[in-house]
């Protein structure tokens, strides 16, 4: 089984978090903010991982710390589930509709950090989340899963739905890239390592 459990404790954020690569359940997602927890539900569902989340947060100050640390232990996280990264697929593409939105999102667990983000965020906030955050939950992911991550909405009004859909991409995505594939001898790159 892969799967990695991270403990991140700052003077901002206290975050347990669970990953399963291996089995869809439980997801259990608790930040103290509705939209992520609603975000994180999706990205766990539609890429067919366990995930538990568990956070306390300044969020007394904003949204910012408490989203960009989960998408930091969330990159730790894959990291360390993936291990030496032995017959995994390596990249993941997925296009994700959501009503009037389209979004792609490309993904290459290359060792190698680097996050494209084009959204066009046109609300900047939802509720009282501030939608900029979502860039930095996504560079911290990027960073610390040493992937490279591109996220595009290639159309869409809604902002709502272009995050939404975003999420269900890159969940997906990772699906395909850590996939075993058994037709793949040691790592899938010709340097030997990922």
């Amino acid at each position: 089984m892969r799967t990695a459990t991270i403990k991140r404790d700052t003077l901002e954020t206290q975050i347990n978090l669970t990953l399963n690569l291996d089995e869809q359940t439980p997801i259990q997602i608790d930040t103290g903010i509705g939209y992520i927890d609603h975000m994180l539900t999706l990205f766990a569902k539609h890429g067919r991982f366990g995930l538990q989340v568990q956070v306390h947060g300044d969020l007394q100050v904003d949204a910012h710390h408490t989203t960009e640390d989960v998408g930091i232990a969330l990159g730790e996280a894959f990291t360390e589930a993936l291990g030496d990264k032995t017959g995994i697929e390596r990249y993941g593409l997925a296009i994700v509709p959501m009503d009037e939105t389209l979004v792609r999102s490309v993904v290459d667990l290359s060792g190698r950090s680097y996050l494209v983000f084009k959204a066009g965020l046109t609300a900047p906030i939802l509720g009282n989340f501030e939608t900029e955050i979502v860039e930095d939950f996504w560079q911290g992911f990027a960073q610390e899963a040493k992937a490279n991550v591109h996220i595009e909405v290639l159309y869409g009004r809604n902002t709502h739905h272009k995050i939404e859909a975003m999420f269900k991409a890159t969940g997906r995505a990772l699906r395909q890239a850590v996939t075993i594939n058994p037709e793949i001898q040691g790592v899938n790159s010709t340097k030997g390592v990922i």
